[in-house]
Protein backbone atom coordinates (compact mmCIF):
# COMPACT_ATOMS: atom_id res chain seq x y z
CA UNK A 1 0.00 0.00 0.00
CA UNK A 2 2.78 2.47 1.01
CA UNK A 3 4.65 2.37 -2.74
CA UNK A 4 1.10 2.55 -4.06
CA UNK A 5 0.52 5.85 -2.50
CA UNK A 6 3.69 7.11 -3.59
CA UNK A 7 3.12 6.19 -7.01
CA UNK A 8 -0.09 8.56 -6.61
CA UNK A 9 1.59 11.46 -5.31
CA UNK A 10 4.13 11.11 -7.78
CA UNK A 11 1.70 11.31 -10.65
CA UNK A 12 -0.28 13.98 -8.81
CA UNK A 13 3.07 16.04 -8.96
CA UNK A 14 4.37 15.48 -12.33
CA UNK A 15 1.16 16.61 -13.32
CA UNK A 16 1.09 19.64 -11.54
CA UNK A 17 5.02 20.19 -12.82
CA UNK A 18 3.42 19.46 -16.67
CA UNK A 19 1.14 22.01 -16.09
CA UNK A 20 2.57 24.24 -14.71
CA UNK A 21 5.17 24.48 -17.71
CA UNK A 22 2.21 25.06 -20.40
CA UNK A 23 1.17 28.62 -18.43
CA UNK A 24 3.51 31.89 -19.02
CA UNK A 25 2.73 34.75 -17.75
CA UNK A 26 3.80 38.10 -19.55
CA UNK A 27 4.23 41.41 -18.17
CA UNK A 28 2.59 44.42 -19.27
CA UNK A 29 6.04 45.65 -20.96
CA UNK A 30 7.18 42.38 -22.06
CA UNK A 31 6.39 40.38 -25.17
CA UNK A 32 7.33 36.85 -25.30
CA UNK A 33 8.96 34.16 -28.13
CA UNK A 34 6.96 31.19 -28.23
CA UNK A 35 9.49 28.46 -30.05
CA UNK A 36 7.75 24.58 -30.02
CA UNK A 37 10.05 21.37 -30.58
CA UNK A 38 12.77 24.06 -32.36
CA UNK A 39 10.30 25.93 -34.63
CA UNK A 40 8.99 29.69 -34.14
CA UNK A 41 4.91 29.38 -33.10
CA UNK A 42 3.68 32.56 -31.85
CA UNK A 43 4.51 35.77 -30.07
CA UNK A 44 2.63 36.00 -26.91
CA UNK A 45 1.44 39.36 -25.32
CA UNK A 46 0.85 40.15 -22.05
CA UNK A 47 -0.95 38.30 -19.74
CA UNK A 48 -1.75 34.51 -19.26
CA UNK A 49 -0.72 32.20 -22.13
CA UNK A 50 -0.92 28.65 -22.76
CA UNK A 51 1.54 26.80 -24.71
CA UNK A 52 2.69 23.10 -25.08
CA UNK A 53 3.83 22.11 -21.60
CA UNK A 54 7.50 19.95 -21.56
CA UNK A 55 8.26 20.70 -25.66
CA UNK A 56 7.85 24.36 -25.07
CA UNK A 57 10.39 27.62 -24.96
CA UNK A 58 9.44 31.13 -24.25
CA UNK A 59 12.03 34.12 -24.32
CA UNK A 60 10.69 37.43 -22.76
CA UNK A 61 11.82 40.49 -24.38
CA UNK A 62 11.27 43.61 -22.40
CA UNK A 63 9.89 46.45 -24.90
CA UNK A 64 10.45 49.49 -22.42
CA UNK A 65 13.09 52.51 -23.59
CA UNK A 66 16.38 51.44 -22.71
CA UNK A 67 19.46 53.58 -21.95
CA UNK A 68 23.21 52.15 -23.40
CA UNK A 69 26.22 53.61 -22.18
CA UNK A 70 28.69 54.02 -25.08
CA UNK A 71 32.21 53.15 -23.96
CA UNK A 72 34.98 56.47 -24.16
CA UNK A 73 37.15 56.11 -27.09
CA UNK A 74 40.06 58.36 -28.86
CA UNK A 75 39.02 59.86 -32.23
CA UNK A 76 41.34 61.64 -34.55
CA UNK A 77 39.57 64.25 -35.80
CA UNK A 78 39.82 65.88 -39.66
CA UNK A 79 42.25 68.26 -38.34
CA UNK A 80 44.20 65.48 -37.07
CA UNK A 81 43.29 66.62 -33.01
CA UNK A 82 43.10 63.58 -31.03
CA UNK A 83 39.47 64.06 -28.64
CA UNK A 84 38.08 61.42 -25.97
CA UNK A 85 34.53 61.24 -27.13
CA UNK A 86 31.57 58.88 -24.91
CA UNK A 87 27.94 59.45 -25.83
CA UNK A 88 24.14 57.29 -24.65
CA UNK A 89 22.00 56.20 -26.67
CA UNK A 90 17.94 55.41 -26.27
CA UNK A 91 16.67 52.41 -27.98
CA UNK A 92 13.58 50.14 -27.90
CA UNK A 93 12.27 46.62 -29.32
CA UNK A 94 10.00 47.33 -31.90
CA UNK A 95 9.50 43.88 -33.35
CA UNK A 96 10.99 40.93 -31.14
CA UNK A 97 10.82 38.30 -33.35
CA UNK A 98 13.30 40.29 -35.37
CA UNK A 99 15.26 41.12 -32.03
CA UNK A 100 15.82 37.36 -30.98
CA UNK A 101 16.64 35.90 -34.63
CA UNK A 102 18.35 38.61 -36.62
CA UNK A 103 21.06 39.32 -34.07
CA UNK A 104 22.65 37.41 -31.57
CA UNK A 105 22.44 40.66 -28.65
CA UNK A 106 20.87 43.65 -30.31
CA UNK A 107 22.47 45.52 -26.94
CA UNK A 108 25.89 44.33 -27.54
CA UNK A 109 25.15 45.22 -31.80
CA UNK A 110 23.92 48.32 -30.83
CA UNK A 111 26.76 49.86 -28.69
CA UNK A 112 29.50 48.39 -31.10
CA UNK A 113 27.41 50.12 -34.25
CA UNK A 114 27.03 53.15 -32.06
CA UNK A 115 31.35 53.07 -31.65
CA UNK A 116 32.06 52.59 -35.42
CA UNK A 117 29.28 55.24 -35.94
CA UNK A 118 30.66 58.03 -33.81
CA UNK A 119 34.28 57.40 -34.97
CA UNK A 120 33.57 57.71 -38.87
CA UNK A 121 31.46 61.35 -37.89
CA UNK A 122 34.15 62.51 -36.01
CA UNK A 123 36.91 61.81 -38.08
CA UNK A 124 35.13 64.03 -40.61
CA UNK A 125 34.71 66.99 -38.10
CA UNK A 126 37.05 69.58 -37.39
CA UNK A 127 37.61 70.13 -33.40
CA UNK A 128 35.92 73.51 -33.65
CA UNK A 129 32.92 71.89 -35.77
CA UNK A 130 32.48 69.08 -32.65
CA UNK A 131 32.59 71.15 -29.85
CA UNK A 132 29.91 73.86 -31.29
CA UNK A 133 27.40 71.59 -33.38
CA UNK A 134 26.36 68.50 -30.72
CA UNK A 135 23.17 68.60 -31.62
CA UNK A 136 23.97 68.05 -35.56
CA UNK A 137 26.49 65.00 -34.56
CA UNK A 138 23.83 64.09 -32.47
CA UNK A 139 21.21 63.92 -35.36
CA UNK A 140 23.52 62.74 -37.64
CA UNK A 141 24.64 59.59 -35.49
CA UNK A 142 20.77 58.87 -34.24
CA UNK A 143 19.58 58.75 -37.64
CA UNK A 144 22.74 56.54 -39.21
CA UNK A 145 21.36 53.64 -35.83
CA UNK A 146 18.22 53.62 -36.70
CA UNK A 147 18.25 52.75 -40.35
CA UNK A 148 20.92 50.10 -39.41
CA UNK A 149 19.19 48.83 -36.73
CA UNK A 150 15.69 48.73 -38.49
CA UNK A 151 16.40 45.31 -39.75
CA UNK A 152 16.94 44.25 -36.04
CA UNK A 153 13.53 44.79 -34.95
CA UNK A 154 15.00 47.93 -33.05
CA UNK A 155 14.72 52.10 -33.23
CA UNK A 156 17.04 54.23 -31.90
CA UNK A 157 14.66 57.03 -30.37
CA UNK A 158 17.89 59.11 -29.48
CA UNK A 159 21.47 60.00 -28.82
CA UNK A 160 23.31 62.33 -26.67
CA UNK A 161 26.88 63.31 -27.13
CA UNK A 162 27.77 63.41 -23.39
CA UNK A 163 31.54 64.49 -23.40
CA UNK A 164 33.99 65.65 -25.78
CA UNK A 165 37.77 65.72 -24.34
CA UNK A 166 40.52 67.13 -26.12
CA UNK A 167 44.38 65.81 -25.84
CA UNK A 168 46.34 68.14 -23.17
CA UNK A 169 48.27 69.17 -25.90
CA UNK A 170 45.51 69.91 -27.74
CA UNK A 171 43.60 71.55 -24.32
CA UNK A 172 47.23 73.58 -23.93
CA UNK A 173 46.86 74.98 -27.43
CA UNK A 174 42.77 75.73 -27.44
CA UNK A 175 44.00 78.02 -24.02
CA UNK A 176 46.83 80.09 -25.76
CA UNK A 177 44.33 80.86 -28.69
CA UNK A 178 41.98 81.52 -26.51
CA UNK A 179 44.07 84.00 -24.20
CA UNK A 180 45.38 85.60 -27.36
CA UNK A 181 41.80 86.14 -28.21
CA UNK A 182 41.03 87.69 -25.01
CA UNK A 183 44.27 89.90 -24.99
CA UNK A 184 43.23 90.95 -29.09
CA UNK A 185 39.48 91.77 -27.88
CA UNK A 186 40.98 93.57 -25.23
CA UNK A 187 43.11 95.62 -27.44
CA UNK A 188 40.20 96.43 -29.36
CA UNK A 189 38.35 97.49 -26.71
CA UNK A 190 40.35 99.48 -25.08
CA UNK A 191 41.30 101.33 -28.49
CA UNK A 192 37.68 101.79 -28.86
CA UNK A 193 37.17 103.51 -25.53
CA UNK A 194 40.32 105.72 -26.33
CA UNK A 195 38.42 106.82 -29.71
CA UNK A 196 35.24 107.21 -28.30
CA UNK A 197 36.85 109.42 -25.14
CA UNK A 198 38.04 111.76 -28.15
CA UNK A 199 35.00 112.05 -30.10
CA UNK A 200 33.31 113.00 -27.03
CA UNK A 201 36.05 115.28 -25.72
CA UNK A 202 36.19 116.95 -29.00
CA UNK A 203 31.88 116.62 -29.39
CA UNK A 204 31.93 118.43 -25.29
CA UNK A 205 34.51 121.43 -26.95
CA UNK A 206 32.33 122.00 -30.12
CA UNK A 207 29.34 122.32 -28.00
CA UNK A 208 30.83 124.32 -25.63
CA UNK A 209 31.99 126.56 -28.12
CA UNK A 210 28.33 126.33 -29.50
CA UNK A 211 26.98 127.42 -26.56
CA UNK A 212 29.52 130.13 -26.11
CA UNK A 213 29.17 131.86 -29.04
CA UNK A 214 25.25 131.57 -28.98
CA UNK A 215 25.43 132.99 -25.63
CA UNK A 216 27.75 135.98 -27.05
CA UNK A 217 25.14 136.04 -29.55
CA UNK A 218 22.25 136.55 -27.45
CA UNK A 219 24.04 138.85 -25.02
CA UNK A 220 24.84 141.20 -28.06
CA UNK A 221 20.92 141.45 -28.99
CA UNK A 222 20.00 141.59 -25.42
CA UNK A 223 22.50 144.55 -25.41
CA UNK A 224 21.24 146.44 -28.51
CA UNK A 225 17.86 145.64 -27.66
CA UNK A 226 18.54 147.78 -24.55
CA UNK A 227 20.19 150.16 -26.13
CA UNK A 228 17.51 150.36 -29.16
CA UNK A 229 15.11 150.70 -25.55
CA UNK A 230 16.44 153.55 -24.00
CA UNK A 231 16.55 155.48 -27.29
CA UNK A 232 12.89 154.93 -28.01
CA UNK A 233 12.16 155.70 -24.00
CA UNK A 234 14.66 158.74 -24.37
CA UNK A 235 13.18 160.62 -28.14
CA UNK A 236 10.45 159.31 -26.15
CA UNK A 237 10.70 161.93 -23.15
CA UNK A 238 12.45 164.13 -25.88
CA UNK A 239 9.24 164.40 -27.85
CA UNK A 240 6.88 165.04 -24.65
CA UNK A 241 9.81 167.88 -23.89
CA UNK A 242 8.79 169.26 -27.27
CA UNK A 243 5.23 168.69 -27.61
CA UNK A 244 5.33 170.47 -23.66
CA UNK A 245 7.37 173.26 -24.76
CA UNK A 246 5.27 173.82 -27.99
CA UNK A 247 2.37 173.83 -26.27
CA UNK A 248 3.36 175.92 -23.82
CA UNK A 249 5.55 178.81 -26.05
CA UNK A 250 2.20 178.98 -27.69
CA UNK A 251 1.23 180.65 -24.48
CA UNK A 252 4.18 183.04 -23.82
CA UNK A 253 4.59 186.62 -25.08
CA UNK A 254 7.73 188.62 -25.86
CA UNK A 255 8.20 189.81 -22.19
CA UNK A 256 7.42 186.11 -20.54
CA UNK A 257 10.23 185.12 -23.58
CA UNK A 258 12.68 187.60 -22.87
CA UNK A 259 12.99 186.43 -19.37
CA UNK A 260 13.47 182.90 -19.88
CA UNK A 261 16.48 183.99 -22.30
CA UNK A 262 17.81 185.53 -19.67
CA UNK A 263 17.56 182.96 -16.99
CA UNK A 264 19.50 180.79 -19.93
CA UNK A 265 22.17 183.34 -20.26
CA UNK A 266 22.74 183.28 -16.39
CA UNK A 267 22.91 179.35 -16.13
CA UNK A 268 25.42 179.84 -19.05
CA UNK A 269 27.37 182.23 -17.30
CA UNK A 270 27.88 179.61 -14.15
CA UNK A 271 29.52 177.21 -16.21
CA UNK A 272 33.54 177.41 -16.48
CA UNK A 273 33.73 177.48 -20.20
CA UNK A 274 35.61 180.59 -21.73
CA UNK A 275 33.03 180.32 -25.17
CA UNK A 276 29.62 180.95 -25.22
CA UNK A 277 26.77 179.60 -27.83
CA UNK A 278 23.48 181.29 -28.01
CA UNK A 279 20.63 180.18 -29.89
CA UNK A 280 20.09 183.23 -31.85
CA UNK A 281 21.27 186.72 -32.21
CA UNK A 282 22.43 188.88 -28.94
CA UNK A 283 21.43 192.01 -30.74
CA UNK A 284 17.67 190.21 -30.91
CA UNK A 285 18.34 189.26 -27.16
CA UNK A 286 19.30 192.78 -26.51
CA UNK A 287 16.71 194.43 -28.18
CA UNK A 288 13.76 192.57 -26.70
CA UNK A 289 15.27 193.60 -22.85
CA UNK A 290 15.57 197.07 -24.16
CA UNK A 291 11.87 197.03 -24.72
CA UNK A 292 11.19 195.16 -22.11
CA UNK A 293 12.24 197.69 -19.52
CA UNK A 294 11.03 200.30 -21.67
CA UNK A 295 14.00 202.25 -22.78
CA UNK A 296 12.74 201.07 -26.67
CA UNK A 297 10.70 203.56 -28.38
CA UNK A 298 7.87 201.36 -28.12
CA UNK A 299 6.99 198.51 -26.67
CA UNK A 300 4.95 195.70 -29.05
CA UNK A 301 2.33 194.00 -27.74
CA UNK A 302 2.15 189.74 -28.65
CA UNK A 303 -0.79 188.56 -27.98
CA UNK A 304 -1.69 184.86 -26.18
CA UNK A 305 -2.32 182.21 -28.49
CA UNK A 306 -4.75 179.32 -28.43
CA UNK A 307 -4.85 176.11 -29.75
CA UNK A 308 -6.91 176.76 -32.44
CA UNK A 309 -3.77 179.38 -33.34
CA UNK A 310 -1.79 177.13 -32.62
CA UNK A 311 -2.77 174.11 -34.94
CA UNK A 312 -3.37 176.84 -37.57
CA UNK A 313 0.46 178.11 -36.93
CA UNK A 314 1.92 174.75 -36.93
CA UNK A 315 0.28 172.00 -37.71
CA UNK A 316 -0.62 169.07 -36.29
CA UNK A 317 2.16 167.83 -32.91
CA UNK A 318 1.44 163.92 -34.01
CA UNK A 319 2.01 164.40 -37.28
CA UNK A 320 5.29 166.82 -36.88
CA UNK A 321 6.40 164.99 -34.12
CA UNK A 322 5.87 161.01 -35.58
CA UNK A 323 4.39 157.94 -33.36
CA UNK A 324 5.59 157.75 -30.17
CA UNK A 325 5.16 154.17 -28.62
CA UNK A 326 3.60 153.78 -25.37
CA UNK A 327 5.35 151.95 -22.43
CA UNK A 328 3.00 149.05 -22.55
CA UNK A 329 3.68 148.92 -26.55
CA UNK A 330 7.60 148.80 -25.81
CA UNK A 331 7.28 146.26 -22.97
CA UNK A 332 5.01 144.16 -25.14
CA UNK A 333 7.60 144.48 -28.14
CA UNK A 334 10.48 143.26 -25.82
CA UNK A 335 8.91 139.90 -24.64
CA UNK A 336 7.60 139.18 -28.46
CA UNK A 337 11.86 139.58 -28.72
CA UNK A 338 12.17 137.28 -26.01
CA UNK A 339 9.58 134.49 -27.01
CA UNK A 340 11.81 134.82 -30.77
CA UNK A 341 15.10 135.16 -29.12
CA UNK A 342 13.92 132.05 -26.85
CA UNK A 343 12.93 129.72 -29.71
CA UNK A 344 16.41 130.81 -31.91
CA UNK A 345 18.24 128.97 -29.02
CA UNK A 346 16.06 126.01 -27.98
CA UNK A 347 16.65 125.42 -32.22
CA UNK A 348 20.44 125.93 -31.96
CA UNK A 349 20.53 123.40 -29.12
CA UNK A 350 18.81 121.03 -30.87
CA UNK A 351 20.51 121.34 -33.86
CA UNK A 352 23.93 120.59 -32.17
CA UNK A 353 22.54 117.90 -29.88
CA UNK A 354 21.52 116.54 -32.87
CA UNK A 355 24.93 116.38 -35.15
CA UNK A 356 26.45 115.02 -31.59
CA UNK A 357 23.46 111.94 -32.12
CA UNK A 358 24.85 111.18 -35.03
CA UNK A 359 28.46 111.68 -34.85
CA UNK A 360 27.87 109.06 -32.50
CA UNK A 361 25.81 106.78 -34.78
CA UNK A 362 28.44 107.12 -37.74
CA UNK A 363 31.09 105.95 -34.55
CA UNK A 364 29.10 102.82 -34.02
Amino acid sequence: MEWILALVVFVIVAVLVILTSGVKIVQPYEQAIYMRLGRYVRTLDQGFNVVAPLINEVVKLDLRTQVMDVPRQEVITKDNSPVFVDAIIYIKVMDPRKAYFEVTNYRTATIYLAQTTLRSIIGEMELDDILSNRDKINIQLRDILDDSTDKWGVKVEAVEIREVDPAERVKEAMEEQTSAERRRRAAILQADGLKRASILEAEGKKRSRILEAEGVRQSKIVEAEGERTAIILQSQGEAQKLRILSVGASALDSKALTVLSLDTLKDVGKGESSKFFFPFELTRLVEGVSQYMGSANSVPERGINDLKDLLSSIGNPDDILGFIPKTAEIKKEMESMNSIMAEEMKESTDLAVGATRKSYKEDE
